[in-house]
């Protein structure tokens, strides 16, 4: 057994405190160094998340609509060969987007770049850069298109729709008789299956292939709540008719009238005829109860019992017959000033009228549309 002499044991006590303390020293070196990593890692991490959140915010902002509230379709042409950047261009000229440089970024983003494809598209300042781009990447017509024409029923215009095969026709006419609708002159209607008669804008319509039964009627509605205006509104009041009653004239003037410059004569006969009680004696009237168009009538089809037939009906029928357009809604509230009571055909081959302020004036014009045949 070695054994030591007090300095010895002196001098391993003094060293091993000194060790003792240079491992200490050591261990603490050790942890700050692995602190500072610890904060430089996680000042990265957050770095990295602001960048990946603040990144992700603005691709959202990118994405949102440039007019959520302007559903309508807007047509654009894109030419071939067309780059990510000259389709902003095209699609912010006219307004379907804000920005032509942040569709380029969106696209750049998203990876679209080189896969948009040419044609013709109709789109909406409602959608936003994702619906956009993909419209344009499937890169086929995303609409449908109809017109109806002035003058047609709601059964003849559900044909037109039909025959697209762009509705279910029981559907189409359940919404048409119960469906909720929210513009201002639907307070006038009355209930009942042909309650929205003469309410469906004819026009021609672009809407989109996932269209349902219910947006179709929207759109129609939509159209018509746009054409009359409140000034149409006030100047009805002005004459003393509801909207109902003026949509009312207006079928009839839109079926009796086959030319513009007519439209607001024959008007005038129609507010002369209520004005002095005498029965309208309209000949269309009568084919809309019959539910057929005949080419001519017959004494008995006069005597259909309908409140549509104003050969039996004082004033006026008890709804519109047709759609009627926007000329023969002006006529019906800016009608002509005249005396007159009567009109009839001038022959078979012609489609404007003689029109007489007396009843034998009326028979003589009359005699001559008969001797036409």
């Amino acid at each position: 057994m070695q054994l030591y002499s007090i300095l010895q044991i002196y001098e391993i006590y003094i060293y091993s405190k000194r060790d003792g303390k240079m491992g200490k020293k050591r261990r603490n070196s050790a942890v700050k160094k692995k602190n500072i990593i610890l904060i430089v890692i996680l000042a990265v991490v957050v770095v990295i998340g602001a960048v990946i959140i603040g990144g992700s915010a603005y691709v959202s902002s990118l994405n949102k609509p440039y007019d959520l509230e302007n559903e309508n379709l807007i047509v654009i042409s894109v030419p071939s060969g067309s780059s990510t950047s000259e389709i902003g261009s095209i699609l912010q000229e006219n307004g379907i987007i804000k920005s032509a440089d942040g569709f380029k970024l969106y696209g750049r983003i998203k990876k679209y770049d080189g896969k948009l494809k040419a044609g013709e598209y109709s789109l909406s300042p409602a959608m936003n850069l994702e619906e956009i781009f993909g419209i344009l990447v499937e890169g086929h017509s995303n609409t449908d298109r109809f017109t109806v024409p002035e003058g047609l029923t709601i059964a003849q215009t559900a044909d037109i729709l039909e025959d697209k095969q762009m509705i279910n026709r029981d559907e189409f006419m359940n919404l048409i008789e119960n469906g909720n609708f929210d513009y201002e002159f639907m307070d006038e209607l009355p209930a009942g299956e042909n309650r929205l008669e003469g309410f469906l804008f004819p026009e021609t319509y672009e809407i989109f292939t996932s269209a349902t039964e219910e947006d179709i009627i929207n759109k129609m509605l939509s159209q018509f709540d746009l054409v009359f205006t409140d000034e149409y509104y006030k100047r009805a009041e002005e004459l003393g008719y509801s909207v109902y009653e003026i949509v009312t004239i207006a079928s009839l003037i839109e079926r009796e009238a086959r030319v513009d410059s007519e439209r607001a004569t024959v008007a005038s006969v129609i507010y002369n005829r209520l004005a002095i009680g005498q029965q309208l004696q309209i000949d269309a009237t009568v084919q809309y109860a019959l539910g057929e168009q005949k080419e001519r009538l017959t004494y008995k089809d006069l005597e259909v019992d309908s409140p549509y037939n104003t050969y039996k009906v004082q004033g006026l029928p008890i709804g519109p017959i047709c759609s009627p357009g926007r000329a023969s809604i002006e006529a019906a509230l800016y009608p002509a000033d005249t005396d007159y009571y009567y009109y009839v055909l001038k022959s078979k081959d012609e489609i404007t009228h003689n029109f007489a302020e007396t009843y034998s004036e009326f028979l003589t014009y009359k005699s001559q549309y008969q001797n036409s045949f």
